[in-house]
């Protein structure tokens, strides 16, 4: 008998879409519940009839991992180069396939999590490199002009 109650949730996440799909416990395949749009609200809505907030793993990106965080949903961001795909499922893509994966792999436990850095770490960090790159294209101006 299962003591974990969890339901895992696969979002794949694009600009005007997310489709959703949930590994409830046990041995039964993936079901895909739908694409909503990227509204918070709409993501909640779906989100609260497919799962109980407290037995409920999500595996989503960056700024959803946030957004879920702060509304209390467990989540975890994994990279894609991470996820482990058979050399059919590398040719054929599609956002149901993406979702049902995701939820399936984190069920079984397959998937290794990324750190999430915080909004003001992404910022400093996106600002270094802008300087970087600045500071590169400056120093190659004025060599050419010198």
């Amino acid at each position: 008998m299962n003591k974990h109650s969890t339901s895992y949730i696969g979002l794949d996440v694009h600009k005007d879409s997310i489709a959703v799909a949930v590994a409830e416990p046990g041995r039964k395949p993936p079901r895909f519940v739908g694409t909503v749009t990227t509204v918070p609200s709409s993501l909640t809505k779906s989100l609260l009839h497919v799962a109980d907030k407290a037995h409920a793993h999500i595996v989503c990106g960056y700024g959803w991992a946030r957004y879920l965080r702060s509304q209390g949903w467990d989540c975890d961001v994994i990279a894609p180069s991470h996820i482990n795909r058979c050399a059919a499922d590398k040719r054929i893509k599609t956002d149901r396939r993406d979702a049902l994966l995701l939820a399936k792999e984190s069920r079984a436990g397959n998937l290794v999590s990324i750190v999430v850095p915080d909004a003001r770490d992404e910022a400093i960090r996106d600002l270094a490199r802008t300087r970087a790159g600045g500071l590169h294209l400056g120093y190659r101006a004025s060599c050419r002009t010198g």
